[in-house]
């Protein structure tokens, strides 16, 4: 099957998203096919790799583990039968502590954390879809982070929603709900943006 075969109004399960081999990256939300943007930036790739060593280092001989894209996070409703999961992502980066969701596949449910760091065809995609399937998945903390507007968004569940937003920039430092004694320096994160940007 190529992607062109496909129906984008019809709606697929993990069962489907199993069998493609085609080239273009998706991910399903609610059943819906979502085309992945194309490869990212260098930037983009640079703070995708930042985040995930600070986290990485962290969680040295801790019980949680981080994970970056591509690696398929999927989010059940009712069963964990494939042909029953509808919402597949791949996350730039997401932090898992209960490591029995890990299976040789990814992670079936949700991730404590999830890192996204936009790309100029993505926002409205990671900024509506992505954060309303988060919220109903039960991820802990939600991070969108915005390269060329140098932000970084944290949302945070509570009970079963999303608090507003916390938006932090160059001069804060971000901590963590899910992992209290983890930082991260934005004036260090971002400090070589406007030379790659530029």
């Amino acid at each position: 099957m190529q992607f062109a075969d496909l129906d984008l109004q019809k709606v697929y399960s993990y069962a489907d998203y199993f069998k493609w081999q085609f080239e273009e990256r998706v991910e399903l939300i609610k059943g819906k096919i979502f085309i992945m943007s194309p490869a990212p930036n260098p930037y983009h790739q640079e703070l995708t790799g930042d985040i995930h060593a600070l986290l990485h280092n962290f969680l040295r001989k801790k019980p949680c583990k981080v994970y970056t894209a591509p690696f398929d996070v999927r989010l059940p409703k009712t069963s964990k039968e494939d042909k029953q999961i509808f919402t597949v992502l791949q996350p730039d980066i997401c932090v898992i502590c209960d490591l029995s969701k890990i299976d040789g596949r990814g992670c079936v449910g949700a991730p404590d954390i999830i890192v996204e760091i936009l790309s100029p065809g993505n926002s409205e995609k990671e900024l509506k879809e992505k954060k309303n399937v988060y919220e109903e998945a039960g991820v802990k903390e939600y991070w969108v982070v915005s390269p060329w507007y140098q932000n970084f968004l944290v949302y945070t569940l509570e009970g079963d929603k999303f608090l507003p937003p916390f938006v932090k920039v160059p001069g804060d430092i971000i901590t963590s709900t899910v992992l209290p004694e983890f930082s991260i320096d934005l004036t260090e994160l971002f400090e070589d943006s406007e030379q790659e940007n530029g």
